[in-house]
């Protein structure tokens, strides 16, 4: 395909682009319709309804990409006619364009330009997930670094920490701490380090009522303390179980901290590229 040629079509597809107050890019069917290169709006529902398919598939709400609207149109002789649309979500279109005729010239530069514009949009979550993730770690990290000092304040030494941190995994997780870490395969790290994000936030989540009730029932030993904690642990198991979510049968995440690593590089390369664009 010509430069020009793409840089024709690139011009049509942002042109037709539109977008909500927060910002989110969106199309209308009957625009792209046209842009794609169907005459017949019938041969293009078909095209439709197969992206549809397509989204459910992919296990995405069809209703928070294909938004079914109808609006005016103008017709000869200053008469106007409703019509039914379909607002489009960019994966809504690349779904589009991934069941059109790849032949067609408007269809291979729209399967590569929606391509490009969905996976901008994975990069973004992925590392939006990534940060979240980060995020509840170091939380984590600092709840169970305050539990540490209310335990040395309130029963004069915090040897007990680590003994009570993992009757809180046994009481999570129906498993020892190093029953966990076998059952992931971790050698020498922390098993949170590995923990998917709502694990991360439930273990934070007892953690915070085990701060709470130690320090509001002002408890002197490592027996009041473990107690405590287990049967907060073991009420966050029931929720999650309650909801589908049985902890020890989640899969283990990337090491939190190679993660973390990786974004302060990328992020000091992404500055490092700016000033020397400046």
């Amino acid at each position: 395909m010509e430069k020009q040629v793409i840089l024709s079509h690139l011009s049509n597809f942002e042109s037709f682009a539109n977008k909500t107050d927060n910002g989110l890019e969106f199309w209308f069917a009957r625009d792209l319709q046209h842009l794609l290169g169907y005459s017949k709006w019938d041969n293009f529902q078909n095209i439709i309804s197969k992206a549809k398919t397509a989204c459910e598939l992919s296990e995405q709400n069809i209703s928070d990409h294909f938004a079914e609207v109808s609006k005016t149109i103008k017709m000869p002789k200053n008469a106007k006619k409703e019509v039914d649309d379909v607002i489009l979500t960019r994966y809504a279109c690349y779904l589009i364009a991934q069941n059109g005729d790849s032949k067609k010239e408007e269809i291979a530069f729209a399967q590569t330009y929606f391509a490009v514009q969905t996976r901008k949009a994975e990069i973004i979550e992925k590392r939006l997930l990534e940060t979240e993730r980060i995020q509840a770690r170091n939380k984590l990290a600092e709840t169970e670094k305050e539990l540490s000092t209310v335990i040395f304040e309130q029963t004069g030494g915090n040897q007990n920490f680590a003994l009570i941190r993992s009757k809180g995994d046994k009481a999570l997780f129906d498993k020892t701490t190093q029953q966990m870490k076998d059952k992931w395969n971790i050698k020498n790290k922390p098993l949170a380090d590995f923990m998917p994000t709502i694990l991360l936030k439930a273990k934070d989540f007892a953690t915070e009522i085990t701060i709470f009730n130690a320090k509001d029932k002002k408890m002197k030993n490592e027996n009041q303390i473990s107690a405590e904690h287990v049967t907060n642990n073991k009420s966050v198991r029931s929720t999650l179980i309650s909801r589908g979510i049985v902890p020890e049968n989640l899969s283990p995440e990337e090491d939190v901290k190679k993660i973390e690593r990786k974004l302060k590089t990328e992020e000091k390369k992404s500055f490092k590229n700016k000033k020397l664009e400046n």
